[in-house]
């Protein structure tokens, strides 16, 4: 049996991200969505999140190309001189290594992003953070650490088999996973201490902002069985902190797709958010819960 989840992340970074994440939601495929809490449309998406009660809602942890919820003086490492996070992921994850008073910002930072998620009132469905900088060891640990004070009970971590990619799409050129391997497998020997659980596969890395309706409905086709996860970054249009050449629109429109939800009608493929999946209870019956399944693909 493939379970599928399908993520949409940056939720409240914009209004135009907002908007796609209801309409793919409502209409489409969609089963969850990773919020930004100090996103600049935040408060616009948990208002949308609390009338779409089947929508599964995770903390996206935003530690780099955002804008921090402590004030400049608790993380004023981490920041640059305009108040927003560094954006020199590789030197700021060599400082947290190597210094305590880094990892200490790090960890205010991370404890004040899932109180915020708490003070929602939405149930945590899941986290994951911003560039997936959680496959950094230290912050991974400080996540898994943190994250479990608040319940965190399934976290993403980014792998996607190339031999699955290739099925897909023939052309795409053989990744070597010398760093992101050992990575993921560190990533996940630390969640599973904490009772914290992932996804077996994770797809979106690869074609991160071109997830067309081809690439996606492939996907679904080609799954494995067992838990996977699809993330996409849908979007009704750009938007003034979006990365440039993503195509938005069109990951909205494959969310969308007749054929997208035809895929989803087989038999084979049940659709859920993480929390519908990951528990020892959700595993033992393999459907998820009946909220999760739009009506549309039930027939």
């Amino acid at each position: 049996m493939k379970r599928l989840i399908v993520t949409a992340d940056d939720f409240g970074a914009a209004p135009e991200v907002n908007e796609a994440v209801e309409a793919a939601h409502r209409d489409g495929i969609l089963t969850a969505a990773s919020l930004m809490v100090a996103g600049p449309a935040a408060a616009d998406a948990v208002t949308r999140a609390h009338r779409l009660p089947s929508l599964r809602v995770g903390l996206h942890l935003t530690l780099v190309e955002g804008r921090p919820l402590l004030p400049a003086s608790k993380v004023h490492h981490l920041i640059d001189k305009g108040g927003d996070f560094r954006s020199d992921m590789a030197r700021l994850g060599a400082e947290v290594a190597f210094s305590r008073r880094l990892r200490r910002q790090m960890a205010a930072e991370i404890t004040a992003q899932f109180a915020a998620f708490h003070a929602t009132g939405l149930a945590l469905d899941h986290c994951n953070a911003h560039k997936h900088f959680h496959l950094h060891p230290v912050l991974g640990s400080l996540m898994a650490s943190i994250g479990a004070r608040f319940g965190l009970k399934a976290v993403r971590v980014p792998s996607e088999p190339q031999r699955v990619l290739r099925r897909v799409d023939p052309v795409t050129g053989w990744r070597p996973a010398l760093l992101a391997g050992p990575l993921e497998r560190t990533l996940r020997q630390q969640l599973r201490a904490r009772g914290i659980q992932a996804p077996e596969r994770s797809f979106g890395c690869r074609w991160s902002g071109r997830m067309t309706q081809r690439r996606l409905a492939g996907l679904i086709r080609h799954l494995p069985d067992g838990v996977n996860e699809i993330y996409l970054h849908p979007a009704t249009g750009g938007y003034a902190s979006g990365a440039a050449g993503y195509r938005y629109r069109e990951e909205l429109e494959a969310l969308l797709a007749p054929d997208t939800l035809a895929a989803c009608r087989s038999a084979a493929v049940r659709l859920g958010g993480f929390s519908d999946f990951l528990t020892a209870d959700r595993l033992a019956a393999c459907p998820a819960s009946p909220a999760a399944y739009p009506e549309r693909l039930r027939s």
